[in-house]
């Protein structure tokens, strides 16, 4: 028996090709014309990016930014992503809109939120005085500590989301059953609820570590210049200096940064038989 034709077969692979030159113009477009300006550059540029102190610096500190950052998600988001899973009940519902309605808020929004709250007569400070914290305003805006404030209150879902995904699959019976043959609550933690959420942790970081690296207004208006990485220079390379082949140099290594990620996603996904 002939299977019968959809009507999505009308037009055979037609239908993707809208989807084909919305990529092809918004994204492998403009990476070609970085690619041969990084080119014309020749290898000069990347020999300065990757032998000048200066910029080995600046690389070091785009990957310690991103890492530190990916931490600080996992350390707070796993307990959060724990209790809305096994704890939260009823409010499991309004932990994650709380967690998901910032999302809907532009970046650049909730950053000049930040700056906002972190300014010397910003609302921080106005509690910090009133509880007799600190005697008179103190300098938060402008400091790393403003930076990794503004990268966490964007990147945190993202954690909490992939952690709260795979914890949510798990069998509970299998840490009930490692308490019913003595296990303490800690130990059936360490050994069986933590080994199994895995997955999760791990993509939440690769997720939180690229989106880290391709962020630069949260270091451009929170850090003051405290915080320069990879990202924040090319910015200045384009605007400032107008030194186009060495920010398309810079460029290149952040995409590569970004593939390498990717890959190790999609490592993770196959090795979990999603495809």
């Amino acid at each position: 028996m002939r299977r019968r034709s959809g009507p999505y077969r009308l037009f055979g692979g037609g239908w993707t090709l809208p989807v084909v030159l919305f990529l092809a113009v918004f994204l492998v477009a403009p990476l070609v014309n970085n690619t041969i300006h990084a080119g014309w550059a020749q290898w000069g540029e990347y020999r300065r990016l990757l032998t000048d102190p200066y910029y080995l610096g600046i690389l070091g500190e785009t990957v310690w930014v991103s890492a530190f950052t990916t931490a600080l998600c996992v350390i707070l988001g796993y307990p959060v992503a724990y209790f809305m899973v096994r704890f939260a009940g009823r409010w499991q519902g309004i932990i994650m809109f709380l967690l998901v309605a910032p999302m809907l808020t532009s970046t650049v929004m909730r950053t000049f939120g930040w700056r906002a709250l972190l300014a010397r007569r910003g609302l921080m400070n106005a509690w910090l005085q009133n509880w007799s914290l600190i005697d008179r305003p103190s300098d938060i805006l402008n400091q790393p500590i403003a930076v990794y404030i503004g990268l966490l209150h964007v990147m945190l879902p993202f954690m909490v989301l992939s952690i709260a995904t795979v914890l949510q699959g798990l069998d509970i019976r299998l840490e009930e059953g490692a308490r019913v043959l003595g296990a303490s609550r800690l130990r059936a933690f360490r050994e069986i609820t933590w080994p199994l959420s895995l997955d999760g942790v791990t993509t939440g970081s690769i997720l939180v570590f690229m989106i880290t690296n391709g962020s630069f207004i949260t270091m451009l208006l929170l850090g003051g210049g405290k915080v320069v990485t990879l990202q924040l220079l090319i910015f200045q390379q384009f605007n400032l200096t107008q030194d186009v082949g060495f920010a398309a140099a810079m460029g290149n290594v952040l995409l590569l940064m970004a593939l390498i990620c990717l890959t190790l996603q999609l490592r993770l996904v196959r090795r979990r038989g999603v495809l």
